[in-house]
C-alpha cells in the first residue's frame, strides 16, 4: 500500500498501557495513552525524561526487550493492528514503513561497513532491487540531506564523518525506503544549535517532499514548535494534553503544561525582575505515583479530596474538539491570570576586575600520523589570541560550538593545562603558566569549575556528605572532622538539600540533585571565579531552572564570578551580563548581552542566534541556515576562520575575507566584532528576533 492510497490515520494509538516486569513487581511505564497521526502529519511528543516518551515509540516499533509488554489499549497502522502481527509482517513493515531515527547516530551505524553499502541493504534486502538500482536510489537520498561530495560520502566509513554527518545518513538510511511513518527519538541532541537547525530544516523539508508522517520525540518545546502540526505533552507516563500546537503553546489547559512554561527562559525574562519559576518537588517513581492527578503533589491548583480521589480521564477542552486535557479544574482555573512574580532580587553591584586574559594562545602539537607516530608535526591552534576581564559578580557567558575552543580555555584557567603564549592574571598575578599542581590551595580554592555531567564528578563509593567534606580538606578549611561536617551542612542548606542527604550515596539521587552537590563541592573554599561548563544542559528543563537560579542566588550572596559556558542562547541571555563568541579558537564578538543579542552582529552570532528554537508562538525569527561543518582546528581555513561558511562574504571585495584574519574592532563602548564587513554593512543588519507587538 502506497502513501498516496491510505487515507485514514496512519497511526492509531488508543488507551495504550505499557509495563515492564520485574520480579518484584509490575512497573507501569506507560498508561492509557492515545495519539492519532494523519498524513503528512507531524505529531510532537514532550516530556521530561522518565515521562514515557520513548517507551511509546518501542511500543509502535513492539521493541520492548524482553520485559516491557503491551498490557492495554490497541496500536493500529495504516488501520491495521499491530499487537498482533506475525513477526514476519512486523519485520517487512518496519523495515519498509515505519523508520525510526535514534539519539545517537552511531548506534545505527556499523562502524565496519562503507556508508553506501549499509544503505544500499535497505532496498536490497525490502524490495529485491538490483545493485545498480540501490546505488542510484542512495546516491539520490543522500544528496537530498545535503551532504556535501555524495559520491565521497557513499565510499565512506562512519568515523570519517562528523556528528552532524552521520545524523543525516541515518535519516537519509530511514528514507531510502521511503516509509510512511517516521519516528524520530530526540534526533538532534548531540548535535550543536547551528547542525541541529540544519537537520531539523532538512527533516521538515524531506517530510514534505516524502509526506512522510511523522512522530517526533523531544523534550524541547522550541524544537516541537518549529517542526510539528499538533502536541501531546506528557507526564509520569501519561498524555496530560493535546492539541494544536497554538492550542497547547498559547491557550494551555493543563497546570504541567503550564509549569514547564515557567521554567524556560523565554526572550522577556530577566533574572531579576521576573526569575524562572521551577517546579516544586521532585518526579515520582513509577511505582510510587500518587492517588488520581500524577502531579498533584506538585500543583499549585491542587484541591485535596478531590484531585487524588479517583483516576482522571482525558477530556475535551469546551469549543475545541482538537483539544484534551486531563485536569478536573480546567475550566475552573483562571488561564489568563498575570504571573505571580517570584521575590525580585537586587542584583550585587558590579566589583572591580578578578580576571584578566590578555593575548592568550593555547596550541596542542600533533603528531601527522597519530598511530605511528612520525610524520611531520601538525598545531592544533585551539585558542587564538584571547583577551577579556571578567569581574567580581559579573557573570560572563563564553558561546560557541564543540571545537570552538571552550573547554581547552577552562582547562588553562584551571591549571588542567598550561598556556602557549600570553597572560592570565588573577589579582594581578599570573597563573598561566602555573600547573595546578604547582598552584597554591588558595588559588585552586579560588577558581573552581561546575561540570557538564554530574555523573561523571561524584564518587560512586563516598556518601555525598564525605565528597563535600573531602574537598574541604584539600582546601585545608576547618581544624578537624567535626567542623568540616558542620560547614558541609552549611553547604548543603545552600544549595538547598536536606541535610539528610549527607548520608545519601550518589545512586540515590537525581540528575539535578547531584549538580547540586557538584555546586555546593566547587563552593566549598568560598570560589571567587566559577567555571560552569554547560551545567544545565544533562538536566530537564523544570530542573534546569532550579539550579540556574541557585548559581544566582549564591552568586548574589557570595559576590562570585561566573564564568558560564554555553551553546544554549536562550539561558545565555537570561542569566549573564556579558557575552563572549567564540569560533575556531577565536574570539568574534564580545560585549554586553544587550549589545551582542541586537544587531549589528558578527554574521556568526546572527547565525547562532537564529538556530535557537523558541517556544513562543509570538515571535517571529530570521532563518539562517548555515552551510557545511565546523572546519577542523587541526587545518583551520586561511583568513577569517568563519568564512567557509559565511553568508555576508560576499559583501567583502577583494577577497579578503580569504586573505587575512580580520581585527578585532570596537563599534560602541566595550562591543568588540572581529569582521571584515564595512560600517555600512554593518547597519543593515536586522534583528534576528522580533517580539510580536504587544
Amino acid at each position: 500500500m502506497d502513501n498516496q492510497d491510505y487515507d485514514g490515520p496512519i497511526l492509531e494509538i488508543d488507551k495504550l498501557s505499557i509495563s515492564f516486569f520485574t520480579r518484584l513487581r509490575e512497573i507501569p511505564a506507560v498508561m492509557d495513552f492515545s495519539a492519532s497521526i494523519m498524513p503528512g502529519e507531524a505529531l510532537g511528543v514532550v516530556g521530561e525524561s522518565g515521562c514515557g516518551k520513548s517507551t511509546v515509540a518501542l511500543g509502535v516499533m513492539q521493541d520492548l526487550g524482553v520485559n516491557g509488554r503491551i498490557v492495554g489499549g490497541s496500536i493500529k497502522f495504516k488501520g491495521e493492528e499491530m499487537n498482533t502481527m506475525s513477526p514476519e509482517r512486523l519485520r517487512d513493515i518496519r523495515g519498509s514503513q515505519i523508520a525510526m531515527i535514534y539519539q545517537e547516530p552511531m548506534a545505527s551505524l556499523n562502524p565496519a561497513m562503507r556508508i553506501g553499502d549499509q544503505l544500499m541493504e535497505v532496498p536490497m534486502i525490502h524490495e529485491n532491487v538490483s545493485k545498480d538500482v540501490a546505488y542510484k536510489r542512495a546516491l539520490e537520498v543522500v544528496t537530498d540531506v545535503k551532504l556535501p561530495d555524495p559520491k565521497r560520502m557513499l565510499k565512506s566509513y562512519p568515523h570519517q564523518l562528523s556528528g552532524g554527518q552521520q545524523q543525516r545518513i541515518v535519516i537519509a538510511m530511514a528514507l531510502m525506503s521511503k516509509p510512511s511513518l517516521l519516528i524520530l527519538d530526540e534526533p538532534t541532541t548531540a548535535l550543536d544549535v547551528t547542525v541541529e537547525a540544519a537537520v531539523v530544516e532538512l527533516v521538515k523539508d524531506l517530510g514534505k517532499k516524502y509526506g512522510t508522517s511523522m512522530l517526533f520525540i523531544s523534550h524541547n518545546l522550541g524544537l516541537v514548535l518549529e517542526t510539528c502540526d499538533r502536541i501531546c505533552v506528557m507526564y509520569s507516563g501519561e498524555a496530560v494534553e493535546r492539541g494544536s500546537i497554538e492550542d497547547v503553546f498559547d491557550e494551555m489547559q493543563h497546570p504541567y503544561t503550564q509549569a514547564l512554561f515557567r521554567s524556560i527562559p523565554l526572550p522577556g525574562a530577566d533574572k531579576n525582575a521576573r526569575p524562572l519559576v521551577a517546579i516544586p518537588g521532585n518526579f515520582p517513581l513509577p511505582h510510587e505515583r500518587p492517588d488520581g492527578c500524577n502531579f498533584g503533589p506538585r500543583c499549585d491548583y491542587f484541591q485535596a479530596g478531590r484531585c487524588d480521589s479517583e483516576a482522571i480521564n482525558m477530556v475535551q477542552v469546551k469549543g475545541n474538539d482538537r483539544h484534551q486535557t486531563r485536569c478536573l479544574r480546567h475550566d475552573e482555573i483562571d488561564w489568563n491570570a498575570p504571573l505571580e512574580v517570584g521575590e525580585q532580587k537586587e542584583k550585587a553591584p558590579v566589583g572591580e576586575v578578578v580576571l584578566k586574559m590578555d593575548n592568550l594562545k593555547k596550541y596542542y602539537e600533533v603528531a601527522a600520523n597519530a598511530l605511528f607516530g612520525g610524520g611531520d608535526k601538525k598545531v592544533v591552534k585551539a585558542n587564538e589570541t584571547l583577551s577579556f576581564e571578567a569581574r567580581e559578580s559579573e557573570t560572563l557567558a563564553i558561546v560557541g560550538e564543540s571545537g570552538c575552543g571552550k573547554s581547552t580555555f577552562a582547562k588553562v584557567l584551571m591549571g588542567l593545562e598550561t598556556a602557549t603564549e600570553g597572560q592570565i592574571l588573577l589579582d594581578g598575578t599570573d597563573i598561566g603558566s602555573t600547573a595546578i599542581e604547582d598552584r597554591d590551595t588558595k588559588t585552586v580554592a579560588d577558581i573552581q569549575m561546575v561540570f557538564q555531567n554530574p555523573f561523571d564528578t561524584l564518587n560512586p563509593s563516598m556518601t555525598v556528605g564525605r565528597q563535600i567534606m573531602r574537598a574541604l580538606e584539600i582546601f585545608k578549611i576547618g581544624n578537624n572532622d567535626s567542623e568540616r561536617r558542620a560547614r558541609m551542612l552549611d553547604l548543603l542548606d545552600l544549595v538547598k538539600l536536606p541535610r539528610d542527604f549527607a548520608d545519601r550515596m550518589p545512586r540515590q539521587l537525581s540528575g539535578g540533585q547531584k549538580q547540586r552537590v557538584g555546586i555546593a563541592r566547587a563552593f566549598a573554599g568560598d570560589a571567587r571565579i566559577v567555571v560552569a561548563d554547560e551545567p544545565v544542559s544533562a538536566l530537564d528543563v523544570s530542573v534546569q531552572a532550579a539550579v540556574t537560579d541557585l548559581l544566582m542566588e549564591i552568586q548574589r550572596e557570595h559576590k562570585t564570578t561566573l564564568l558560564f559556558i554555553s551553546h544554549d542562547l536562550s539561558i545565555v541571555r537570561y542569566l549573564s551580563d556579558r557575552v563572549m563568541v567564540m569560533y575556531l579558537g577565536h574570539v568574534v564578538e564580545i560585549g554586553t548581552t544587550d549589545q551582542v543579542f541586537a544587531p549589528p552582529y558578527h554574521p556568526y552570532t546572527e547565525a547562532l542566534l537564529s538556530a535557537v528554537p523558541i517556544a513562543d508562538t509570538s515571535i517571529t525569527k530570521k532563518h539562517i541556515v548555515l552551510e557545511g561543518d565546523i572546519p577542523s582546528a587541526m587545518s583551520p581555513p586561511s583568513g577569517c576562520p568563519f568564512q567557509t561558511r559565511c553568508n555576508w562574504k560576499s559583501q567583502v571585495l577583494g577577497g579578503l575575507c580569504e586573505k587575512e584574519v580580520p581585527p578585532l574592532r570596537t563599534m560602541a563602548a566595550g562591543h568588540q566584532v572581529k569582521c571584515h564587513l564595512s560600517e555600512a554593512d554593518f547597519a543593515t543588519m536586522e534583528p534576528v528576533i522580533q517580539m510580536a507587538a504587544e
